[in-house]
């Protein structure tokens, strides 16, 4: 419930600190790492979709399953809960924003300044020397893109002629040394926490509101269920981030209420 002491503290706050979760994503259409691995996908192992042991054994699988699921976030849009995200941004003093989503919606909705705890799926870089990989232009237009029923083989690096990998984390891989310590210190300096569409099972990532929590700042969750971070969250706001967010916006900053001297 969106009360007085939430909209104040939102309002008068120097620091939001955000993590994002599937769930925002999943608003967009985007569906979420299991829900994907239904239909043709149904009969594999997640692991073996998302590892670089996977990867080594049937690079042509994984590779057609990374490219599948990035055209689909092409064709998705972001959603008012990205577009809120954006506005906080430029109406707060310093928005720090955490996504685990691989996809870019946070960027194509106005976010400046998004860490990536879990990769980009449009960031593809060499196996074996790590050199970014550029896709060709016709791989940036979902219209001409018509994934079959079968692998499609990755490319080979310019530089090395290794594999091109998909550039998301995967299984057994530690998180990006400088995003985590960026996320980290927002987790540490904030003087509000807000997170949303994420079941806070998914760690380390699920450590940072318990980190900020932890040393008192305010924590607000908005989630259609109730989570592990429920018990702990100063404010609970269930349903969905796209309907709470634009008015919770609202409610701060734009009504005679609200409004910023």
């Amino acid at each position: 419930m969106i009360n007085d002491t939430l909209i104040k503290r939102l309002r008068e706050c120097q620091h939001l600190a955000i993590v994002t979760g599937a769930g925002i994503s999943a608003e967009s259409g985007i569906p979420t790492f299991r829900d994907a691995l239904t239909g043709l996908w149904e009969t594999y192992d997640a692991e073996k979709l998302a590892s670089e042991h996977g990867f080594r054994e049937d690079p042509s699988l994984v590779w057609g399953w990374y490219e599948w699921r990035r055209h689909n976030v092409l064709q998705t849009k972001p959603n008012p809960a990205h577009k809120i995200i954006a506005q906080l941004e430029k109406q707060l003093p310093k928005v720090t924003l955490i996504t685990q989503n691989v996809d870019d919606l946070h960027e194509r909705a106005g976010s400046t300044q998004v860490l990536h705890l879990h990769g980009s799926i449009h960031q593809a870089r060499c196996l074996e020397c790590g050199a970014p990989y550029n896709y060709p232009q016709y791989a940036d237009k979902p219209d001409s893109f018509s994934f079959p029923e079968q692998k499609l083989e990755p490319p080979h690096c310019e530089c090395c002629h290794g594999l091109i990998r998909p550039g998301v984390v995967w299984f057994g891989e530690s998180l990006p040394v400088d995003v985590w310590h960026y996320a980290e210190e927002a987790a540490e300096e904030c003087d509000l926490m807000m997170v949303i569409g994420t079941s806070s099972l998914v760690f380390p990532a699920a450590n940072l509101p318990l980190l900020a929590i932890g040393r008192g700042t305010p924590a607000i969750q908005v989630n259609p269920t109730d989570t592990q971070l429920s018990q702990v969250a100063t404010f609970n706001l269930k349903g969905k981030a796209g309907v709470i967010l634009p008015r919770l916006y609202e409610l701060a900053f734009i009504t005679e209420l609200g409004m910023k001297c």
